[in-house]
């Protein structure tokens, strides 16, 4: 198959270089000059583990190019996906669109023949009729079909993601028969090693994507408010989310107490279902109170931060472990530590960061940290550590030597990476986690 990429982000990087592992012809657009001529040198614009071998791999066999000219691209193209971003409206919540629809009227326009046009991008209920007035009016003498197919790609696992899916959602208008004879044979692949898809209306696709995140960021938030419980009662959270996780109508993924969620998809996704359940006079409560109870969590974090120093944060040296917003990926939008560290520098603390892939996005997101590369040497006279994003780096550190270049050895573990009792024999003089015992103990 041809097929055409419109947008080098996240999305349609991976989704395109994998799409031509699988065989097919792709060519992926971006309007940014700059970074098609770093994709096609082989640089990557992106941290995500596996990317660059399998760019330089298809792209030397010919299946994969970049390019600026999206006439040229789509000239012939059998499929067209649209994966441009949705970021939030400011103001009312609502996703962004403009993009996907500017997307779909430049498709149009450069369509020669029959093309269906695929939307990636993650988007409200109803956005995909949107796009396909937008190709009928632009372009009434030419049969171009919609489908819906959102992604289900974890930042940081996305390539596995895409290979190995857990399903692959395609929505369709009523009697698109070629459109889905493309999308089947596009995913010919997945189908033969009995992945599951996921043949639905457009309206449908559209919402399992946003139902699927809101779930999952509804998950992360229960377990964050039974952690804060948990610390109220002597409770254990990483025992009460074992114990849950083995029912199996509950599972184990997303029960781990932390800062928060972030990234690129919930904060977003979650704010513009709650606002299409309003628009529609069926408010999302669970949904809106999810939103509400993540951000106060942050807060929870920072006060859980300013007791391990005393409630006096002005004139102390903290060092932050992790600034991402999860590990195996440079992605700060949206990171717990967005909220925190400034907070930490606006109660007068000097904030050092170490972050394996987060410096290039956190030198400017994150202005009066200074960044560092080796955690020891970061450690030298700080007053408190704070582990934020559980980077393999951080999982086995030699505690012992952390505590003893440190002022005054204190640790606030925000991802339940270390014990109570492995921080008091390393030296600290007083460790907190979240939803678990161990706050400000004596080490003698």
């Amino acid at each position: 198959m041809r097929i055409a990429m419109v947008g080098t982000g996240y999305v349609g990087l991976v989704s395109g270089a994998c799409l031509s592992d699988f065989g097919h012809d792709v060519t992926c657009i971006d309007r940014d000059e700059g970074k098609i001529a770093r994709l096609r040198q082989g640089g990557i614009p992106i941290y995500e583990p596996g990317l660059e071998d399998l760019v330089a791999r298809n792209t030397a066999a010919g299946r994969l190019s970049f390019t600026t000219d999206l006439s040229a691209a789509v000239d012939g193209a059998e499929a067209v996906f649209i994966a441009v971003g949705t970021p939030s409206r400011r103001g009312d919540g609502h996703a962004d669109l403009s993009y996907v629809h500017a997307a779909a009227a430049e498709i149009a326009q450069a369509a020669t023949g029959p093309t269906v046009v695929v939307t990636k991008s993650t988007v409200p209920v109803g956005t995909n009729r949107q796009v396909a007035r937008i190709l009928r009016e632009t372009r009434p003498d030419l049969p171009l079909a919609v489908a819906s197919n959102p992604e289900f790609l974890r930042e940081g696992a996305a390539i596995e993601d895409f290979m190995r899916p857990d399903r692959v959602v395609v929505g369709l208008d009523g009697g698109a028969e070629h459109a889905r004879a493309v999308m089947a044979e596009i995913y010919k692949p997945l189908f033969l090693r009995d992945f599951p898809i996921v043949w639905t209306d457009l309206e449908s696709a559209e919402m399992i994507k946003y139902a699927a995140n809101a779930f999952l960021a509804t998950k992360i938030t229960f377990i964050n408010e039974v952690a804060a419980l948990c610390e109220r009662v002597g409770a254990d959270v990483k025992a009460v989310a074992h114990g849950m996780g083995l029912d199996g109508r509950i599972g184990r993924k997303f029960l781990h107490a932390g800062p928060g969620y972030g990234g690129s998809c919930f904060p977003k996704d979650t704010r513009a279902f709650a606002r299409t359940g309003r628009d529609h006079a069926a408010p999302l409560r669970l949904v809106e109170a999810t939103i509400e109870i993540n951000e106060a969590v942050k807060a929870r974090m920072i006060r859980k931060i300013a007791a391990l120093c005393d409630d006096r944060l002005a004139g102390r040296t903290v060092l932050a472990l992790g600034a991402t917003f999860k590990p195996n990926t440079d992605d700060m939008r949206e990171a717990p530590s967005l909220a925190i560290l400034p907070a930490l520098l606006g109660a007068g603390a000097s904030v050092r960061v170490v972050d394996p892939e987060g410096r290039r996005e956190g030198e400017r997101l994150l202005p009066g940290v200074t960044w560092a590369d080796d955690p020891y040497a970061a450690a030298q006279g700080a007053d408190l550590v704070v582990l934020l994003t559980e980077w393999n780096a951080f999982r086995a550190l030699d505690l012992a030597r952390l505590a003893a270049v440190m002022q005054a050895p204190r640790m606030a573990d925000l991802r339940n990476v270390y014990s109570a009792e492995e921080a008091r024999a390393a030296g600290f003089v007083a460790y907190d986690s979240v939803g678990r015992p161990g706050y400000g103990f004596d080490p003698a």
